[in-house]
């Protein structure tokens, strides 16, 4: 096995597990409180084939990576939930949208307090890939719960926050979901673009992520 290709296994397969397993959380955790639709559709299997988003777990990382902006996030297909069949819609929606950033932060804190336990073990090559892998588990798991507590949809921040009102206005807001996406790919892509030509730092989206991640990570892993 080359060296790029286990620089690629170590930076991609972290990210995707992060992606794969947040949605799962939230597919899960509906079942648990009365919806079957992603356990009826599949979409509660550990095959990362059925939860791919091509624009989200491939294209955007890519550019992310390759762009240098310092951060890299992602998404994978929505996991469906029927919010009418939760038991208590108002608690269970805030649940449903809680546990994929509460299934990241879970992975984090497990892989960080794991190095703290495996220089006590010898491996050589096999020690310090393993330390990486566990460093960028700890990072992407990290990264993927502070994106996703944006209120902005479809993140699950815009459900936990107005997901659970039953007002015209927070439904209208949490299903702009194609809004919401061109609003987020603006802020990532297009405004640090537009400003870095006109001499400003409009990079806003990449401060809130690098300051407020590398703040969690520091707690973790500094």
């Amino acid at each position: 096995m080359t060296a790029q290709l286990i620089g690629i296994i170590l930076n991609f397969l972290p990210l995707l597990l992060a992606i794969v397993l947040h949605e799962i959380a939230h597919g899960y955790a509906a079942w648990k409180l009365g919806d079957d639709t992603a356990k009826i559709n599949g979409r509660l299997s550990l095959n990362p084939l059925k939860h791919i988003d091509p624009a989200g777990t491939v294209i955007l990382p890519a550019l992310l990576i390759y762009s240098g902006v310092g951060f890299v996030f992602g998404w994978a297909k929505p996991v469906p939930v029927n919010f009418s069949n939760l038991g208590n819609y108002r608690r269970d929606t805030v649940i449903v949208a809680s546990a994929g950033i509460a299934l990241n932060i879970v992975l984090a804190v497990f892989c960080a307090l794991l190095l703290k336990i495996i220089p006590d073990f010898p491996g050589g090559i096999v020690l310090g890939i393993l330390n990486v892998f566990l460093i960028n588990m700890v990072v992407y798991n990290v990264i993927l719960a502070v994106f996703n507590m944006l209120p902005i949809p479809p993140l699950d921040g815009s459900k936990i926050l107005f997901g659970w009102i039953m007002k015209p206005w927070a439904q209208k807001y949490i299903y702009a979901e194609k809004a919401g996406m061109l609003i987020i790919v603006a802020a990532a892509l297009v405004l640090p673009v537009l400003g870095k030509n006109l001499g400003e730092d409009w990079n806003f989206f990449a401060l809130y992520m690098s300051k407020v991640s590398k703040f969690f990570i520091s707690l973790l892993i500094g």
